[in-house]
């Protein structure tokens, strides 16, 4: 299968669903849970079957927790998945299309200097052709040989004027042709960028959706896990008593530094050296020739990833190839991305403002990765554009 030609097709679809697959992801991970206090906890411990009935129910929401849990996961990723070859081959069709355009332009410049060269030659063959023989060899018999060689240019110039000619319409052809197919290639990233930013949206409704599950997860496994302890072993724990425990207990947080930021106010997003740089490759898993879009940056496993500027997360998830991926919206059409995050290391969440140098990850190999290191992308305007002089621009040296 035309893996192009099949989104193509589906770009249309895919905004038109968009939205009720968005409902049907919601709908799927929002139900009602109930879940039981400590004073029921604590009245329920007094009766057997009371006790058995509330041992069943809590193992029955941590069960359903988990399986929350992991449907939102499971379609985070398989979202996730389509968004990321959607934003791929629109990557692919905006390069292409560059290309297409910068070679048309090139093109007709070329055709504009054979036209130029054309008409003087035409304008040369008609002053030489121009000339009344009779004429000329009777008011002046001593300018004889310079009207023979004058002649005898103008022949030459007459053999060579038909295939410079010819060359111009062939320049001229070659300019349309190329300048058609770039407005074709146009018109097919447009079609791409539609579909890419309706799967943005249904990955970004996933991916949410599997952050709110995890979040609702931890805010009641704990205490899930406690009332359990309290009625199966018969002990007396109050919900003040369980929170006391839980904050002498508590650990602090990371205080790893932020990335070292530059005199123009952005920061380097991680350590290491360049393993891959921004273009088309030959994909080290896959094994096709593919646009890689952004810059990888080796350093290590679990190495801190800052943000390379401060914005708004714009998406925190599954993002097929790329692994769990951050995407950061920092204005003006620009945003960065960061790929391959270590499982359980994403420390961001949608919607949440970042400071330059906020440290919003760590270093993993999920996804298409064939090791540890950072996938690092610069958008502007939404299209892939080579990290490395973008950066460079702004002061910070990536590798």
């Amino acid at each position: 299968m035309d893996v192009r030609k099949f989104w193509l097709g589906i770009a249309a679809f895919v905004a038109a669903v968009g939205l009720l697959l968005g409902s049907v992801v919601t709908n799927q991970m929002a139900f009602a849970v109930e879940y039981p206090s400590w004073a029921d906890v604590l009245k329920a411990r007094q009766n057997i079957a009371l006790k058995e009935k509330a041992i069943a129910e809590i193992k029955g929401i941590i069960r359903g927790l988990e399986k929350k849990l992991e449907a939102a996961t499971a379609e985070a990723q398989r979202v996730g998945t389509i968004y990321q070859e959607a934003q791929l081959l629109f990557d692919e069709a905006a390069y292409k299309a560059d290309m297409l355009q910068a070679q048309a332009d090139e093109a007709t410049e070329s055709a504009d200097a054979s036209r130029i060269r054309a008409g003087q030659f035409v304008s040369e063959l008609a002053r030489v052709g121009n000339v009344n023989i009779s004429t000329s060899l009777l008011s002046d018999a001593s300018g004889a040989d310079d009207l023979l060689s004058r002649l005898g240019f103008a022949s030459i110039i007459a053999s060579q004027a038909d295939g410079i000619y010819q060359a111009a319409i062939r320049d001229k052809n070659t300019a349309q042709s190329l300048t058609d197919q770039a407005e074709v290639a146009k018109s097919e990233r447009d079609i791409l960028r539609d579909a890419a930013e309706a799967s943005f949206e249904i990955a970004q409704d996933a991916a949410i959706a599997a952050e709110n599950a995890f979040q609702e997860q931890q805010a009641h496994q704990a205490t899930l896990m406690a009332q359990l302890a309290t009625l199966v072993e018969n002990r007396r724990v109050t919900e003040q008593q369980y929170q006391e425990g839980v904050e002498a207990g508590g650990t602090a947080g990371s205080d790893l530094p932020p990335g070292a930021i530059s005199s123009k106010g952005w920061a380097r997003p991680a350590a290491g050296y360049i393993s891959s740089n921004f273009g088309y490759r030959t994909h080290p898993i896959y094994n096709v020739v593919r646009l890689h879009a952004g810059t990888d940056l080796a350093g290590g496993c679990g190495i801190p990833i800052y943000a390379a500027r401060g914005g708004q997360v714009v998406y925190a998830g599954w993002n097929g190839g790329y692994g769990n991926f951050i995407l950061i919206n920092h204005g003006d059409g620009i945003s960065t991305g960061y790929a391959h995050i270590a499982t359980g290391k994403t420390f961001v969440r949608y919607g949440e403002q970042v400071s330059t140098g906020t440290h919003i990850a760590n270093v993993g190999s999920t996804g298409g990765s064939t090791g540890c290191h950072l996938h690092f992308e610069v958008r502007e305007g939404g299209k892939a554009i080579n990290p490395v002089p973008f950066m460079r621009g702004k002061g910070i040296t990536l590798g």
